[in-house]
C-alpha cells in the first residue's frame, strides 16, 4: 500500500497507449474479483472453523512480510502466486471480525450494510476515475501522509482504549481510502501504474479496510459498539 504511494506518477511527452492502458484495467480488475472471491472463502473457512483473532503482531508481520514478497516478485508469475497468499492472509483476519460482529444484536445487518457500502463506494469512485480520465496524482503525498499517521493513531488505540480515538481513525481510513481508489485507478488510466499486480493489491488493500471502517462507524452509531 505505502510503496506504491512513495512513487510519483510517471509523465511522458505522449500519452500511454490505449491498448496497454486498456490491458492493465482489464488484468487488474480481473485479478482483483478473483483475490476478492478467494479473500471471502478464507474469510469464511476462517468462521466456519471458529479460528481466534490474530494478534496485531501476527497481523501485521503477515501482511508486510506477504507485501514485500509480492513487490518482490511483482514481475514473475511468483507475484501472482504471492498476491493470493496476501489476500487470502487477510481473509483469514477478516473472519474472526466477522464472526464478533455477527454475535451482537442486528450484526447481519450491519456486515451487509458495511459490505453494499463499501461496493457502491468502489463502483462510483472507480467509475468516475475511469470515465472522467481526471489525473489524481496529486494526492499521492497527502495519502501517503495520511496514511501513515492514520495507521500510528490506529496502533495508539490498541493501548488507549478512547471510543472517540477509534472512531476518528475509522472515518479517517474511510477518506483515505476513498482517496487511494481514485488516485490508483487514476495512475492506472495515466500510465503511472503499469503492474497490475500491484494496482490489484493497493485496490484490495482499500476496499478491506473500507469495508472494516465502515462497519465500525455503522456499529458505533447503531449504539451496538
Amino acid at each position: 500500500m505505502m510503496n506504491r504511494l512513495a512513487e510519483t506518477v510517471t509523465r511522458t511527452g505522449s500519452q500511454p497507449s490505449v491498448l496497454a492502458t486498456n490491458k492493465v484495467i482489464r488484468n487488474t480488475y480481473i485479478l482483483l474479483s478473483l483475490t476478492l472471491l478467494f479473500s471471502a472463502l478464507t474469510a469464511g473457512i476462517a468462521m466456519a472453523v471458529n479460528m481466534p483473532p490474530m494478534g496485531p503482531l501476527l497481523t501485521l508481520g503477515g501482511y508486510f512480510g506477504l507485501l514485500f514478497l509480492t513487490t518482490k516478485f511483482r514481475d514473475s508469475g511468483l507475484g501472482l502466486l504471492f498476491v493470493f497468499a496476501l489476500t487470502g492472509f487477510m481473509g483469514l483476519t477478516l473472519g474472526p471480525i466477522l464472526s464478533m460482529y455477527l454475535s451482537i444484536p442486528n450484526g447481519d445487518q450491519l456486515v451487509m450494510t458495511a459490505l453494499g457500502g463499501t461496493g457502491v463506494i468502489f463502483l462510483a469512485l472507480s467509475g468516475y476515475a475511469l470515465t472522467s480520465r481526471r489525473d489524481f496524482s496529486f494526492m499521492g503525498a497527502f495519502l501517503m501522509v495520511g496514511i501513515l499517521v492514520a495507521f500510528l493513531a490506529g496502533i495508539a488505540t490498541l493501548f488507549i482504549h478512547l471510543p472517540a480515538l477509534s472512531l476518528a481513525v475509522s472515518a479517517m481510513f474511510v477518506l483515505l481510502m476513498s482517496g487511494l481508489i481514485l488516485y490508483q485507478t487514476s495512475a492506472i488510466v495515466h500510465g503511472g501504474e503499469t503492474n497490475y499486480i500491484m494496482a490489484t493489491v493497493t485496490l484490495y488493500v482499500s476496499i478491506y479496510n473500507l469495508f472494516l471502517s465502515l462497519l465500525q462507524l455503522l456499529t458505533a452509531f447503531s449504539g451496538d459498539d
